[in-house]
């Protein structure tokens, strides 16, 4: 196989991961026959279905569709979650065919393009979705390759007519975001992560680090300030901080209210008075200064950066709100990291100060679990009332004497707290309905998928 455009068939071991599907997409609009395998249905996999996609769940070679069984004329695309002995990944190696991680793949589609990049340990999906919004309906246009689902757009994937942008959720894990090379990068943040992979700090602040070399000589670095990362940019790179309070491009005149967040917008070339956040947390007061420096240097204009942030309505389970109302608030949230989670505990505790606030957390991962326990406490102690699911393995094996309970063991005196298995998730919840307040569905893993049932037994409580 010579290039993408030898081939007639893609084949995808993990076709429901969130980066993944914005691939299926992609495929299935260039007109190829898109098959593949994913390990549970959900939601997201039932739309690609509706799409187009060929997908099955049973790890079973004789699934695989004639036509992708041809390696001169099929590309597999595999997530790094899909386990060494696989089935179905060992007949395609054993075989021949091209076989590509997702970033590889990514890198290979937006290299003749313009990319806009959003990379860092949190914030990227935001970000990045934030960044598509105000480009997209902007004069400028873009395309999209997200990490998340753009409750705008209704979809990962973003694709324009005649624009040579397009903006990446660029992902550190397993170094994927070096297969990019980005015209704007920015850099949320560098808390290190994924130590499964990196083994220590000084590992994932170098993978940052060789993320900066990526960037075009004519390129631009944002990179938030006060992180651990020394940029390496090429010379010609055009290098800004940015903050909440200083750096090249920051806030000023922060208002927050009435359930608004109003601010000024302070860049190196321009003020920006009033803008209003569309999902008003104060999170994304950092998210967005970093969302519209990026618009910004793309060309959009003042106006078009005021009204998309206005109108810019959020990412699906990134303070994902499924009741909002004066006595009554259910939302959830991605955060599976330390500081995610502190982030997230602080704006909802700042929006609903005279409340109580309940959290529902399902730690992701066995190895992140054992790394940063006494992190997760400190950042959970900061709610009213945590209630700890067991354990999200995702792609790892269990890992002796590791379970939440580590976690539970060390949050403060202070916090009322509660262990519960994962089939119990709603029961608690019933059990809990009359002394919630606001309650947040927390984490990366499947918990997100008993929300709908959760709203439903919460308005069930006032009839």
């Amino acid at each position: 196989m010579k290039g993408l455009k030898d081939i007639k068939a893609v084949y995808f071991l993990g076709a429901g991961g969130i980066g993944m599907s914005a691939l299926v997409r992609y495929f299935l609009k260039q007109g190829m026959f898109v098959a593949g395998y994913d390990r549970t249905p959900s939601e997201l996999t039932s739309r690609l279905i509706e799409e187009g996609a060929v997908l099955h769940f049973e790890e079973n070679t004789e699934l695989i569709p004639e036509i992708c069984r041809n390696p001169s004329e099929t590309l597999v695309i595999y997530t790094p979650a899909i386990p060494a002995d696989h089935k179905e990944w060992a007949m395609f190696r054993d075989n021949g065919f091209t076989i590509k991680k997702r970033a590889e793949v990514l890198g290979l589609i937006t290299k003749d393009k313009l990319g806009i990049c959003a990379a860092g340990t949190h914030g990227k999906t935001t970000t990045s979705t934030m960044t598509a919004h105000l480009l997209k309906q902007s004069h400028v246009d873009c395309n999209a390759f997200l990490g998340g689902i753009s409750k705008n757009y209704k979809s990962n994937l973003i694709l324009a007519d005649n624009s040579d942008l397009v903006v990446i959720e660029a992902d550190e894990y397993d170094r994927s975001f070096l297969h990019l090379e980005p015209y704007v990068a920015a850099i949320t943040s560098a808390d290190p992560d994924h130590l499964d992979i990196y083994g220590n700090k000084e590992n994932y602040l170098e993978a940052f680090a060789q993320f900066t070399e990526k960037i075009r000589k004519d390129g631009y670095l944002i990179i938030h300030e006060g992180l651990e990362v020394v940029p390496r940019t090429k010379e010609g790179v055009r290098t800004f901080t940015y903050g909440r309070e200083s750096g090249d491009f920051h806030a000023e005149r922060v208002r927050i209210g009435n359930g608004t967040i109003i601010f000024d917008y302070v860049s190196p070339w321009q003020r920006i008075s009033d803008i209003e956040l569309g999902v008003p947390v104060s999170i994304n007061i950092e998210n967005g200064i970093a969302s519209m420096a990026m618009a910004e240097i793309c060309g959009a204009t003042a106006e078009e950066l005021k009204n998309g942030m206005k109108s810019f309505a959020g990412a699906d389970r990134r303070f994902d709100f499924h009741i909002k109302e004066d006595n009554l608030v259910l939302l959830s949230d991605y955060a599976h990291h330390p500081d995610e989670v502190k982030a997230c505990a602080r704006s909802i505790k700042e929006l609903y100060s005279d409340k109580k606030v309940t959290v529902l957390f399902q730690p992701h991962l066995y190895s992140r679990t054992a790394d940063f326990y006494k992190e997760f406490a400190e950042s959970l102690s900061l709610f009213d009332k945590v209630i700890l699911v067991e354990i999200y393995p995702a792609r790892e094996k269990p890992m002796p004497g590791v379970t939440s309970k580590l976690i539970y063991d060390c949050l403060a005196e202070s916090v009322e707290k509660k262990m519960c298995s994962r089939a119990d998730v709603l029961k608690i919840v019933e059990e809990e309905k009359d002394n919630i307040e606001v309650l947040v569905s927390l984490g990366a893993g499947d918990i997100e998928n008993d929300v709908p049932e959760m709203k439903k037994i919460l308005i069930g409580k006032r009839c």
